[in-house]
């Protein structure tokens, strides 16, 4: 049985891992430490929503056997998709140079000597191995150092926790109209449905299925569908089943731990890592730098290659990891100058945190266009063919558009009161 489940994870288990990167880690401890228990109804909440993204990115990359950037360069006019595609690209940048910082900062904090140094390394060992070695070889490898965070669970039996109030706030939203929770709610919304890994679940579909006998686009291969659908339905709810519960132990450690202690503001790796003390003691430092590193060796491949296919599928490039360096060389060349100019922004000598933090924010406004964009793709019969989303799936996705708009919109509101 745990075979048969096994067999059908794939794309979905990756990006679930990946999303729980450095941007998210941050971004829940800062949620954990400012409003205590206030936000851990997000992580129950959200899981619905990302659920539906993925499925519908998965379905898109699947059907059509192209990304998600192929798709909108055919059906949507350049003036959209150009200023979108050029926004992503911005903040996969922004984010990449943020989770290289932190990463930086996590290795510093568990050997000494220059983080800015260890950011250098970590981002030419990512590239490296993301042009030379097969994405899917080497990332077994690092799922392992992911489940250092699940040490963030071990707070709920080694401290003593108020779980009928846990319990109140997971189960009923307290949502207050002011900027900060606004500005927490859509940064939240960006790390948990972070618009690069709806590039990356469907161009990794979409690859999967050409480096596999006997397998094509569902259009053309319209008896595999079943089979197909049900597998991306196991894939997407398990990965972005663990991505949720990352996220509610972390907010939960960091609201136990930091929040009662007077700490609702958190300004180093050395103050995030204290969530982990209670479970771990010396170890914490050690727990959350893994953790840390794991997850972006993990989500900065994603970052930096979904911002390659995006740009290379729009500008009608030659692109695939599969592909030979020679055979794709501006795909490549993409890619690098996203991880260049990912480790440049480290130069500016930004507070790792705030900058994890503001990277989320930014993911949660491109979220919304993203995803109606996506929704419209997959409701339309011109590019799914007979797959076009069920009216179940298609309110869902019209419903998860909605609530990002809606957060955007408060919290523009909000600021400018």
């Amino acid at each position: 049985m745990l075979r048969e489940v096994v067999k059908k994870l794939g794309p979905g288990l990756i990006t679930g891992a990946s999303d729980d990167d450095p941007t998210a880690i941050a971004t829940y401890s800062q949620a954990g430490a400012q409003l205590g228990f206030g936000m851990l109804w997000v992580a129950l909440f959200a899981y619905p929503l990302m659920v539906t993204a993925q499925q519908i990115s998965a379905r898109i990359g699947r059907v059509t056997g192209h990304g998600l950037a192929w798709n909108m360069r055919h059906h949507f006019p350049k003036w959209l998709v150009y200023p979108m595609v050029g926004f992503l690209f911005t903040a996969n940048t922004i984010g990449l140079g943020a989770d290289l910082n932190a990463m930086g900062e996590a290795l510093r904090l568990l050997i000494g000597g220059p983080a800015l140094v260890y950011s250098a390394a970590f981002a030419l060992l990512s590239l490296a191995l993301e042009v030379f070695v097969p994405y899917t070889r080497y990332v077994p490898y690092l799922k392992g150092l992911t489940l250092a965070l699940l040490a963030y669970a071990g707070t709920a039996f080694v401290m003593e926790i108020p779980w009928r109030e846990v319990a109140g706030a997971t189960l009923v939203p307290s949502v207050q109209f002011d900027r900060q929770h606004f500005m927490m709610f859509v940064a939240l919304l960006g790390a948990m449905l972070s618009p690069y890994i709806f590039f990356w679940q469907a161009t990794g579909e979409a690859e999967e299925q050409k480096n596999h006998h006997g397998e094509a686009p569902l259009k053309e291969a319209p008896e595999q569908a079943p089979e197909q659908f049900n597998r991306m339905k196991v894939d997407t709810s398990m990965g972005m089943a663990f991505a949720s519960l990352i996220a509610y132990f972390i907010i939960l450690a960091c609201a136990v731990t930091l929040h009662t202690q007077g700490i609702h503001q958190i300004q180093s790796t050395a103050q995030a890592a204290e969530a982990l003390r209670p479970v771990s003691g010396r170890l914490a430092s050690v727990l959350f730098s893994l953790g840390m590193i794991g997850t972006g060796l993990l989500a900065v491949p994603v970052l930096a290659g979904s911002a390659a296919y995006a740009l290379g599928e729009t500008l009608r490039w030659r692109v695939g990891l599969e592909r030979k360096p020679h055979r794709a060389k501006r795909f490549y060349g993409a890619l690098a100058a996203a991880m260049l100019l990912g480790l440049a922004f480290n130069f500016l000598k930004i507070n790792p945190i705030q900058a994890l933090f503001w990277a989320a924010l930014l993911y949660g406004l491109v979220a919304a266009p993203v995803m109606g964009m996506m929704v419209a793709l997959a409701s339309n019969p011109k590019v799914m063919g007979d797959f076009t989303l069920s009216r179940p799936l298609k309110g869902l996705g019209w419903l998860t558009t909605l609530v990002l708009s809606v957060s955007a919109v408060g919290l523009f509101v909000t600021t400018l009161r």
